[in-house]
């Protein structure tokens, strides 16, 4: 065999190297899924493996766009327990869609009505729920590949333990007097009174600024700067249904309440000149002589509100802690026309007919206000609950806020608390 020349024998070995690395470039190139990717080859007929738990689209061919992963929200989470029935289920799914969702009482009971947004990826309740229930959610998810995705959850609710209300004062439709402040008293113990008071509208029909005043944390009272506007309307709109409370308690309803405001009646007794007047909507309409406490019992000053009447009211000398041999004792009896300003009994009504000398002269009760018969009647027929009574000048200190309704009695400024 004759040999090649040295020469030509390395020219056949370079071309044969060039070659091997051509084909290792182009490899390089659809392996980086550049050119080669956007120009596949005929012969790749054959479906890759599936690109599913990538997750990628599931189709033949080379490099299939990536199908970004479904990121899902719902809300509560499986399993919850004690979730709030005021807050709205959802289902969201970021990348992706939800469909048949579901969500319903446990064993079984009315499905919950819920919206679908615009763009088919979020499903919100419609409707709160309900306490102290247990709700199965079955929702279907779709990737942008189409790939469904079948999922059930199961949550509980407040227990009813843990359900709270409220209970307004004045009534719902009742007409009131200027001088009544509104009281709500709760079930439970309300610990977040700020959440509570954000979730109580109060608007009256002159626009009066109101104030809260925390008197514990299951008494709340409401009042304006000055007395409420002669023949104005008050409204609440408690929406406390799904407030939190604090301490696991939670608002179970929402309530509605309205009351009118009749004319300002105020009836303003002075104790220097044992003499009562009384204004209607500014205006004096009424004068009267009365009898106040005495030295031992000496009647509140300060503002204090009507809070009941009673034609004929039995009076009991044990209600005010006396005893048969105590000085000041007496025995049962009764008194007409009595009009309620204290939770201890301090009352406007008639004077007994054995203190009629004293009336306009000196002071024999025990801290009320005693008038003459007709001035009585006249008082009793002519004043509401709620109407403000003045006492000055007696030397005692004003009627407690919770004597009855002394709100009126601290200062504006410092009214508000917490």
């Amino acid at each position: 065999m004759n040999k090649l020349p040295s020469g030509r024998k390395n020219a056949a070995t370079g071309r044969k190297t060039g070659k091997m690395l051509t084909v290792a470039g182009i490899c390089l190139a659809v392996g980086a899924g550049g050119i080669g990717a956007a120009t596949a080859p005929v012969w790749a007929d054959s479906p890759l493996p599936s690109e599913s738990s990538a997750p990628m689209r599931n189709v033949a061919g080379l490099a299939a766009p990536v199908v970004k992963a479904v990121e899902l929200g719902v809300t509560p989470v499986d399993g919850a327990k004690d979730v709030n029935p005021g807050s709205l289920p959802s289902v969201k799914a970021v990348n992706g869609l939800v469909k048949d969702v579901r969500l319903q009482p446990e064993p079984g009971g009315t499905p919950v009505p819920g919206t679908t947004s615009a763009d088919g990826s979020t499903w919100t309740a419609a409707e709160p729920l309900e306490f102290n229930t247990s709700y199965r959610y079955s929702f279907t998810v779709l990737d942008r590949a189409g790939r469904e995705t079948k999922k059930n959850q199961r949550f509980s609710t407040v227990a009813t333990a843990n359900e709270a209300d409220a209970a307004v004062f004045p009534l719902n439709g009742s007409t009131i007097g200027a001088g009544q402040p509104i009281e709500i008293v709760f079930s439970e113990p309300v610990l977040n009174k700020e959440a509570v008071e954000k979730a109580v509208a109060v608007t009256s029909t002159p626009g009066q600024p109101v104030a809260w005043r925390w008197y514990s944390d299951r008494r709340a009272r409401i009042r304006p700067e000055n007395f409420w506007a002669a023949n104005s309307r008050i409204s609440l709109d408690l929406k406390l249904f799904g407030v939190d409370f604090g301490n696991k308690m939670v608002g179970n309803s929402d309530t509605k309440v309205s009351f009118t405001v009749g004319p300002q009646r105020i009836a303003v007794v002075d104790d220097v000149t044992k003499t009562m007047n009384v204004y209607f909507n500014g205006q004096l309409v009424k004068t009267a002589p009365v009898t106040l406490g005495d030295a031992d019992w000496l009647s509140p000053t300060g503002y204090a509100v009507i809070m009941e009447q009673e034609r004929s009211s039995k009076f009991n000398a044990g209600s005010i802690g006396l005893k048969p041999g105590d000085k000041g004792y007496y025995p049962p009896l009764t008194v007409e026309y009595a009009n309620r300003l204290t939770t201890s009994g301090v009352y406007v009504h008639q004077a007994l007919e054995s203190a009629w000398g004293a009336v306009g002269r000196f002071n024999v009760s025990h801290g009320c206000v005693g008038l003459l018969p007709a001035d009585a009647e006249w008082f009793f027929n002519n004043m509401e609950t709620g109407d403000l009574v003045q006492t000055l000048n007696t030397g005692a200190p004003p009627v407690e806020p919770l004597e009855g309704f002394g709100d009126w009695n601290i200062p504006w400024a410092q009214y508000a608390r917490r």
